[in-house]
């Protein structure tokens, strides 16, 4: 899913006309329940059930709110994947990379606490 960038403020992506999310493709994040760090590669603009039942089955089973942003997130230190609420998320200010095997295929480096998607790569 392509997203175009706010005017006013570019770390945050348009969804549509007046919906933005909080975070961006690239940029380093902490989950605040699970305690872990991660990197988004993907922004949905609310949650999807389709090609994410897994995760639908995975999810707390605490109240969430589905009409607010989505991310898929590589995890750090694991293989694993996580599609995880915004209401969950938080910038990561620990720094550092990300220790995932799929960095590579999404991002050409780390630079500033953001990492650069490559230029072929769309998301």
């Amino acid at each position: 899913m392509s997203h175009n960038s706010s005017e006013n403020d570019p770390t945050k992506v348009s969804l549509t006309k007046g919906d933005y999310a909080k975070y961006a493709v690239g940029q380093v994040i902490h989950h605040t329940l699970f305690d872990y760090r991660g990197v988004i590669v993907d922004v949905d603009p609310q949650f999807r059930v389709g090609a994410q039942m897994k995760a639908q089955e995975q999810r707390p089973k605490f109240r969430s709110d589905d009409s607010r942003p989505w991310y898929h997130v590589l995890v750090d230190g694991t293989a694993n994947r996580a599609y995880v609420s915004e209401q969950n998320l938080e910038l990561d200010f620990e720094g550092g990379p990300i220790d995932h095997p799929d960095v590579i295929d999404y991002f050409d480096n780390l630079a500033g606490g953001v990492y650069i998607s490559h230029p072929h790569k769309v998301h």
